[in-house]
């Protein structure tokens, strides 16, 4: 492979600036910037030089040996000082020495893939770990890019793996001293994997949510407040407030972090019977989006009821507290009394919704997990139905192993070969 190198840090001026090389002249083209490397993994403070021997800039230089380092490469740090101009010279220099190119954009984690520091789903949470905004979305990804899924398919595919070598050993070694009857240990090992992938199947929603943000509808009739409570829960204007009713015909999307959750609120138009045009297309989309929304906090008026009906979890507040002068149940946007309270219910609410939350995090995830099941679920089916029908549950079964390889990794026929050998030391 070709070396390869760019800044990795963010652009622009900061106070550090880090620019990596990889690829196996990662170690020649730094000893020609900066002299004699240190040894791997001990950093050293180096004056980094163009060519023609001009200082380009002081920078703590910092190696990683081949299979020790993010992308299983030889790569070399520089940590330079973060102007735009020294890294710009740095980066110029280095397009100058034979061998080497720019990186691609995701090329270094491309590169920790094809190598094997990292499976599909660890690259997945590691793009999420650099995207995520709120705490809920840091654990989230943090557990993807530390191998929790990974983890999780590793056991399901010794599992059936050892169930595929057992339906092998019953096609191809009939005639040799082991188990007649494997059926019990096989439904057994499937069942196991089954239940457990279920379960993230099942928890996908919720994970999926917390990665991409839940959505909370402001729901009311007209002039009853919403636009003003919106306004309040984002700490700026973000909605236009009015006395006159109907000032919001569209709805306006906030995006904050409510309790440590990605939330984006919709401020609705007010729900009402109405000849306008205009309005009427408003109120249409109103309670569609609220309808879709994951929870909708219905703000009323006293002795009124809610325009559409609330769903269990729900939220059913007072309006204009500051006028009514009611203590529980109530929220005023313009003074902010009850929002405190308001703002922990909401949070109560959606991190019930999140501790179903499994480790897939993506349709890819979800689908290639079903389509796992749907195999399992033939495997188990002609594995019950008898002897006659082995091969066609081996089959199945080698359908659910491409489907956990396209999940995270790569599994192919000397994996059950290995533990036909090893579990029946059969001496073929």
């Amino acid at each position: 492979m070709s070396t390869i190198f760019a800044c990795a840090s963010a652009a622009g001026k900061a106070g550090v600036a880090v620019v990596r090389i990889s690829g196996p002249q990662a170690f020649s083209a730094a000893s020609k910037l900066c002299g004699k490397l240190p040894a791997p993994r001990q950093a050293a403070l180096r004056s980094l030089r163009s060519a023609s021997g001009e200082v380009l800039d002081e920078a703590l230089v910092l190696c990683f040996s081949e299979k020790a380092s993010f992308t299983g490469e030889e790569t070399v740090e520089f940590q330079t000082h973060g102007s735009i101009a020294v890294v710009n010279a740095l980066l110029a220099e280095l397009s100058k020495i034979g061998g080497l190119r720019l990186a691609e954009p995701g090329e270094f984690t491309r590169r920790a893939l094809a190598n094997g520091r990292l499976d599909l789903a660890q690259v997945e949470g590691l793009a999420d770990l650099i995207a995520s905004e709120t705490e809920a979305q840091r654990q989230q990804a943090l557990r993807l890019f530390s191998g929790g899924l990974g983890e999780l398919a590793a056991q399901w595919r010794e599992r059936l793996i050892r169930a595929s070598a057992l339906l092998t050993v019953t096609i191809d070694f009939a005639d040799e001293e082991v188990p007649v009857d494997v059926s019990p240990e096989v439904l057994s090992l499937i069942g196991e994997v089954q239940i457990a992938m279920q379960a993230q199947v099942d928890g996908f929603g919720a994970a999926e949510r917390i990665r991409t943000g839940y959505e909370v509808a402001i729901v009311g009739a007209p002039n009853v407040g919403k636009s003003t409570l919106l306004n309040a829960l984002a700490g700026r204007d973000a909605a236009i407030t009015s006395e006159v009713a109907g000032t919001t015909r569209d709805v306006i999307e906030v995006r904050m972090e409510l309790e440590g959750l990605p939330v984006t609120l919709l401020d609705t138009a007010g729900l009402r019977e109405t000849d306008d045009t205009v309005e009427k297309i408003g109120v249409a989309r109103a309670i569609e989006r609220a309808k879709a929304a994951d929870l909708r906090v219905f703000l009323t008026e006293s002795n009124t009821t809610p325009e559409f009906t609330p769903l269990a979890d729900d939220i059913i507040v007072t309006s204009k507290a500051d006028l009514t002068g009611a203590q529980h149940g109530a929220v005023s946007g313009k003074t902010g009394a009850g929002v405190a309270d308001l703002v922990a219910q909401i949070g109560t609410k959606l991190s019930s919704k999140t501790a179903k939350a499994g480790l897939a995090t993506r349709a890819r995830h979800k689908d290639a997990m079903e389509r796992c099941l749907i195999s399992l679920s033939e495997a188990s089916n002609h594995v019950a139905l008898g002897p006659e029908f082995t091969d066609i549950a081996s089959e199945e079964l080698r359908f659910s192993l491409e489907a956990l390889n396209a999940l995270i990794g790569r599994v192919d026929v000397e994996n059950v070969l290995d533990e036909v050998f090893s579990s029946f030391c059969l001496g073929k």
